[in-house]
Order: C-alpha cells, then sequence, then structure tokens
C-alpha cells in the first residue's frame, strides 16, 4: 500500500510541474498571439491578454488531438518514459523557458518541452528509444515553419498592398485595425490549439508509463485536456511584457495592416501543422511572419541584429533544454 500512496503523490506532482509548465507557456508566449495588435494600437495590453486567452481556451472545441497525440506516442518508444524521465523534460523546459523570459528572448516553450523529453530519454536510454520520424519532423519544423510564416506573411503583404492600390493610408488603416481583431483571434486559436497539447500529450504519456491508463485508449482522460487549456489560457492572460516588447517593436515597426497579414500567416501555418498532428513553435511561426511583413516594406525595415538573436536562441533551445533534463533526470534518481 505505502508503495502505491508514493508512486500516486509522485505521479500527481508531476502532473501539478506540467499544469505549471502549461501556464509559462501561455504566459510566456502571450506575446505571439498579443505583440502585433498591442504595438499597432488595436487593442490595450488589458483587453488583448483577455482576448488572447479567451481564444486560447476555445480551441478546446476546434482542434483534435492530433498533437498531444504525437507527444504522447510518437516521440519515444513505449516502455521508456517513466517519472524520471517527465521530471527531467519539465525541469528542463522550465528552467530554458525562465531563462529566455528573464532576457527577454522569445524561444520556443514547444521545443524546449520536446528537448528536455529527448535529453531525459537520451540519458536513460540512449539514441535507440527514440522514434526518428517524431523527432525529425518536430526538428524539421524549426526551419519550415518559420520560413512558411515568412513567406505566408510577406505574400499576404503583397496581395494586400495590390488589391488596395490607390487607397488613402487613414481609410486602409480604419479597415484594418478592425480586420486585426480577426487576424489576432485565428492566431490565438492556433497558439492554444497547438500549445496546449504538447503538455496534454506529456502528461498523457506519464499516465501511461504509469499504469494509471491504457496505452491502447485513443484520447487522454478529459480532465487533463480540460486542465491544459485553461492553463494556458490563465498563462496568457497574465502574460510576458519583456517578450511582448521584442515581438511587438524590436523586430519591426507594424501597422495595423502588417499587424493583420503577419498573424494571419501565422495562422495559417498553425493550423496547417497542427492539423497534420505537427507540435511546432508559435514563436517561430509569428516571428517569420513578422519579418515576411517587414520585409516587403523594405529589407532595411527589420532589425537584422535582434532576429539573429531570437535565432540563435532556436538553435540553442533544443540541447539547452535537453542538458538540463538529462542532468535532473540523473538527480531525480536518488531524489525518489
Amino acid at each position: 500500500m505505502a508503495s502505491v500512496e508514493i508512486g500516486f503523490w509522485v505521479v500527481a506532482g508531476l502532473v501539478l510541474l506540467a499544469i505549471v509548465f502549461d501556464f509559462m507557456n501561455g504566459f510566456h508566449d502571450a506575446a505571439n498571439s498579443i505583440a502585433t495588435v498591442v504595438s499597432t494600437g488595436v487593442l490595450k495590453p488589458q483587453q488583448a491578454v483577455l482576448f488572447a486567452a479567451f481564444f486560447n481556451f476555445v480551441a478546446i472545441f476546434v482542434f483534435h488531438l492530433s498533437v498531444a497525440a504525437t507527444v504522447g506516442k510518437g516521440i519515444v518508444q513505449p516502455g521508456v518514459v517513466d517519472p524520471h524521465v517527465v521530471f527531467g523534460a519539465l525541469v528542463g523546459a522550465v528552467s530554458w523557458n525562465l531563462i529566455t523570459w528573464y532576457y527577454g528572448i522569445p524561444s520556443s516553450s514547444s521545443h524546449a518541452l520536446i528537448g528536455g523529453l529527448v535529453g531525459a530519454v537520451l540519458a536513460k536510454a540512449g539514441p535507440g528509444a527514440l522514434v526518428a520520424a517524431g523527432v525529425g519532423k518536430t526538428v524539421a519544423f524549426i526551419v519550415v515553419s518559420p520560413v512558411l510564416g515568412f513567406l505566408l506573411g510577406s505574400l499576404m503583404m503583397l496581395l494586400v498592398a495590390w488589391t488596395l492600390r490607390g487607397k488613402t493610408p487613414l481609410r486602409v488603416d480604419r479597415w484594418f485595425r478592425r480586420g486585426q481583431l480577426f487576424s489576432a483571434a485565428l492566431y490565438s486559436l492556433g497558439h492554444g490549439g497547438n500549445d496546449a497539447q504538447k503538455t496534454i500529450g506529456i502528461i498523457w504519456l506519464l499516465l501511461i508509463a504509469s499504469g494509471y491508463v491504457s496505452a491502447a485508449d485513443k484520447m487522454p482522460p478529459w480532465w487533463v485536456i480540460w486542465s491544459c487549456y485553461i492553463a494556458i489560457a490563465m498563462g496568457t492572460m497574465f502574460g510576458g511584457w519583456r517578450i511582448v516588447k521584442t515581438m511587438g517593436q524590436r523586430i519591426t515597426k507594424l501597422k495595423p495592416v502588417g499587424g493583420f497579414c503577419a498573424e494571419t500567416g501565422g495562422a495559417i501555418t498553425l493550423f496547417m501543422a497542427s492539423s497534420l498532428g505537427i507540435p511546432v513553435s508559435t514563436t517561430h511561426t509569428i516571428t517569420g511572419a513578422i519579418v515576411g511583413v517587414g520585409s516587403t516594406q523594405r529589407m532595411s525595415g527589420v532589425r537584422w541584429g535582434v532576429a539573429g538573436t531570437i535565432v540563435w536562441a532556436w538553435v540553442f533551445t533544443i540541447p539547452a533544454s535537453a542538458l538540463i533534463a538529462a542532468l535532473f533526470y540523473g538527480l531525480s534518481l536518488w531524489a525518489f
């Protein structure tokens, strides 16, 4: 009986840690949903976080759990994961999120979690325990998602500029101040739909490994799904203002039309990835879209030094979180 109770409380503690990570994901990635709509003056910061949090949660009714299935069953081999692996993965992800939040760097919470999981599994069982296809498509989209965001954002901007040629800037601004509410809602839906599912996936993985649910189940318990969507929405409500400033002001100057095009291009990318079950970075996606919009006006309109710093953070996210996770996996073997 004692061992069962200890096992239960360890699992409960790890579920709570995963929910904390999900909250931090929303907090850290709030900038992705609201930076453009705040920087263009369409919404005040307090209005924007409530707006984004609402659509983060509404995503529960829109998206299938394809991304959760990839994280829960498609990254590591069945039977390898145990509470020590999940602990290492979550501590690695949370630690990297805190470091990048402190320095105002918009890194990827998604890839921090995947990196943490990979690092802990490598420490336990080596590379043979990873599912190459799942890890490969996740790593590939580190490049694909910002490039796709860049292309869609720039194409949207060129299309809008060609369609509205001859219209006065005042009229265009007025139209897209309204239009940006729609595009921001779409992006927040995509953000909630892709990001909340990653935490659902890690909790699902933990419950399977601990024997609380069957690996044959097609979906995790409903309490897991609701908890994760509520947590990410609450995190978004509290916002991450250091990163909002970087995303909304330091990369390039945006007007409402540019914000609309960046958000719409980013939202299309997220909807596509979620439908394919690919855990992508909302940070990478919106950054690519913002840079794409800025580059259509003039290449000097993008602060490439800031963009370069962000890219370096992307490069280091998976190995850094993996290293931290591997360390804490080892420490957890002594702790419980």
